[in-house]
């Protein structure tokens, strides 16, 4: 299967040993009910095979929808899914799942989410500290404030539970560049503001920087955040200057076999449509700046 074949959105690459696996939403279940979760796998970004579902709702298991954003980890020599479930009448939330292996099984891990349970949350990410102190970092979601908060919470050494209480890191209208949704969801005179998707990326001149999505004049993005001093628990900066700035976006960073650092995201966002898509990144004085498609990496 080709790349442009797949219909995942959120698209995540994870690199262990010689093969890249992929995981993402599913296209066609994304708005709706959903029971599994899966991934693709391939020796070189250009062929995959799958999908290969990597976690079924077991029997009792409390989420029936919207199965989002799967993003797997290596931790402590094991793997671990970070993704968002929803059922009607329970706040969405991400709950960490564990396996031996990045094609699963998957097993529950963590008992319930750990993001908050009386919050609408999404898109965890693992983030891991210079102590090795492991937090996830979330999306507090706007559908019932109005204006969604990117946020972080300390998790246990052994993923299962969340520790102490959520920070904010920022805002949505922080973001110089951000367009205001069009929805009256919470009344015809409330503005609401999206955040999406953050991943945490170290530079090599040691700086943090964390990706992130929303809604900018041409539609999805991909923007940058900066930690003013290197950590999670620094004032949060916004980058004037989108990586992705049309129609494209819940992205993430990976290297390849060869080294290259590589942009994953979905492009364009749109049901059914949506692709993975991989750009090459340049990195230069704690920034990121992308370059075209590279012809290795799309069949575009």
């Amino acid at each position: 299967m080709k790349t442009n074949e797949i219909n995942i959105r959120d698209p995540f690459v994870l690199l262990d040993g010689d093969t890249y696996y992929m995981y993402g939403t599913r296209g066609p279940r994304c708005w709706g009910n959903d029971d599994g979760l899966d991934c693709y796998y391939s020796r070189d970004l250009e062929e995959w095979t799958g999908p290969v579902e990597v976690f079924h709702k077991p029997e009792g298991f409390w989420a029936d929808q919207n199965y989002w954003a799967p993003e797997c980890h290596r931790y402590q020599e094991k793997y671990y899914i970070f993704a968002s479930f929803k059922s009607d009448g329970v706040c969405r939330g991400t709950q960490i799942l564990k396996a031996d292996h990045p094609l699963g099984p998957f097993q529950i891990h963590s008992e319930t989410p750990v993001t908050p349970k009386e919050w609408e949350c999404l898109d965890g990410t693992l983030y891991i500290d210079s102590g090795q102190v492991p937090s996830i970092v979330f999306c507090h979601e706007w559908v019932k404030i109005a204006e969604g908060d990117v946020c972080a919470l300390m998790l246990s050494q052994d993923l299962k539970t969340s520790v102490g209480e959520p920070k904010v890191l920022f805002r949505a209208s922080e973001a110089p560049w951000i367009k205001k949704l069009d929805t009256d969801r919470l009344g015809k005179d409330v503005e609401c503001y999206c955040t999406d998707g953050p991943f945490m990326y170290r530079c090599q001149d040691g700086s943090l920087l964390m990706l992130w999505s929303s809604f900018g004049e041409e539609g999805y993005t991909e923007a940058i955040a900066k930690s003013g001093n290197g950590d999670i628990t620094g004032k949060w900066e916004q980058e004037p200057k989108l990586l992705f700035k049309k129609d494209g976006g819940h992205g993430m960073l990976f290297k390849t076999k060869e080294g290259a650092l590589m942009l994953s995201l979905h492009s364009p966002n749109e049901t059914l449509k949506e692709r993975p898509v991989f750009y090459k990144i340049q990195e230069e004085d704690g920034k990121l700046f992308k370059g075209e498609q590279d012809e290795q990496y799309t069949d575009n």
